[in-house]
């Protein structure tokens, strides 16, 4: 057993991402004019959990969200979050994640790519361009920075 410990313990030591991260920050970046916004407020709420088998689960909220009680509500609260899951893999600075289950089902079997880098107890995570649909297809960067859960 304790020789299976250590071997976990080594895939989650240096650069990895493999960990369980509470997110600090979530930023857009306009790609045209590089104004940048929070999307989900100056306090975000969210986890994202990287387990050394491969699999991610991320879920990000916005701060401030309330139980809907209308139609219009929740279509608020669909749009104020994110969740997804899938199986990644690993390269360099990057994880894909290959999409099984989302809180939108445009992303189910999607490839979703991921620039990384850690910084001691924090991780940084930049999607590349993509159109957001919130923003009626502007092309937004996510920069997300996360922390490192505390036992």
């Amino acid at each position: 057993m304790k020789a299976r410990n250590n071997a976990k313990r080594a895939r989650t030591s240096g650069g990895s991402p493999v960990g369980i991260w509470k997110l600090v920050s979530c930023i857009y970046e306009d790609v045209q004019t590089k104004e940048r916004t929070l999307p989900y407020g100056e306090h975000p709420k969210g986890y994202a959990i990287l387990t050394p088998e491969g699999r991610l689960m991320a879920l990000i909220t916005a701060e401030g969200r309330e139980a809907p009680r209308t139609a219009e509500d929740r279509d608020a609260a669909f749009r104020s979050a994110v969740a997804y899951s899938g199986r990644y893999r690993l390269d360099g600075n990057q994880f894909v994640t290959t999409v099984d289950i989302a809180w939108n089902e445009a992303w189910v079997g999607t490839d979703q790519l991921r620039l990384f880098k850690r910084k001691g107890d924090r991780l940084h995570i930049e999607s590349p361009p993509t159109p957001n649909l919130n923003r009626n297809g502007q092309m937004v960067r996510g920069i997300l920075i996360w922390e490192r859960e505390k036992e």
